[in-house]
């Protein structure tokens, strides 16, 4: 299946805006397991494959484990997880489904409470990037190599 379009090839400066963020989180002081298994889940929830295959597989290289890149998608009924990842992956669900129910108080406290204000500054980064990235997969008709 042919890509509806390259943005890296119609809009260089766009395109470089995007990447721009994504090596100003390389540099952010998050976790790098933490930073794929939120880039992850807002690409299951967004239903990007793209982008799922591209951090699933940066997440193994980084030593993540199979059961817990299989189970993310269910990670509430798990123990896979710790608290610090699972005010993570609340926050990252309720910044990318936020037309549903916004950022509700609670999630933002309970990520205050795993997360100095610096992390979760990085941490809304991360989760908007990794939006971005998505939409623009999906729109443009990007897929994983067979």
């Amino acid at each position: 299946m042919e890509p509806r379009m390259l943005l890296k090839e119609v809009n260089p400066a766009a395109f470089a805006a995007m990447v721009g963020l994504e090596k100003f989180l390389d540099g952010a002081s998050l976790d790098k397991k933490l930073k794929e298994l939120v880039k992850i889940r807002a690409s299951q929830l967004n239903r990007c494959a793209f982008c799922l295959q591209i951090h699933a597989t940066d997440a193994r290289k980084l030593g993540e484990t199979e059961v817990r890149i299989y189970t993310l998608n269910a990670w509430r009924e798990t123990s896979y997880f710790t608290p610090q990842e699972r005010a993570a992956l609340a926050l990252t669900e309720a910044v990318t489904l936020v037309a549903s129910n916004h950022v509700p108080d609670d999630v933002y406290e309970e990520a205050a409470r795993h997360f100095s204000e610096q992390e979760i500054s990085e941490l809304l980064i991360a989760i908007i990037t990794i939006n971005g990235w998505n939409r623009i997969a999906i729109t443009t008709g990007l897929t994983p190599p067979a």
